[in-house]
């Protein structure tokens, strides 16, 4: 009995070897993402840099959460994040073009980008953790 016991674990052993070695695979090797409508940031930006930036620059930045920028999805459950409905994501476009364009002017940064660490200028320059920078509406 004692043996079936061990062959039975040195054949889990072995598959999950082989499992682990053909997870590791996948994660060395991701499928690149594929959004919609990007304007400004990279069209092969990666989900993790993507999610990065929606929640450091954006929502710590302004304080806000995602439905602040982007519309209901049409049925009802959840947003719809390729619509451009809502003028905030338009906004925060021309926001994204104006500190990149601080940044590689006046800093001299080559190769600012939204979501760098290396920004000196950045969302929350202005914005503090507001949606509305000092002077803004509902700040006055």
């Amino acid at each position: 009995m004692r043996i079936k016991v061990n062959r039975k674990l040195a054949v889990i052993t072995v598959l999950g070897v082989s499992l682990t070695g053909t997870a590791a695979m996948a994660i060395n090797k991701p499928e690149p993402a594929h959004y919609e409508n990007l304007k400004v940031l990279p069209k092969d930006i990666s989900s993790h840099d993507l999610q990065s930036i929606m929640a450091d620059d954006f929502e710590d930045g302004l304080g806000v959460t995602c439905g602040f920028c982007h519309a209901n999805a049409k049925d009802g459950h959840g947003l719809d994040f390729v619509s451009d409905a809502k003028p905030e994501k338009e906004i925060a476009r021309q926001m994204m073009r104006m500190t990149i364009g601080i940044n590689k002017k006046y800093f001299k940064l080559k190769h600012a980008k939204v979501g760098n660490p290396a920004l000196v200028v950045s969302c929350t320059t202005c914005h503090k953790g507001q949606a509305f920078p000092d002077g803004g509406p509902g700040n006055n």
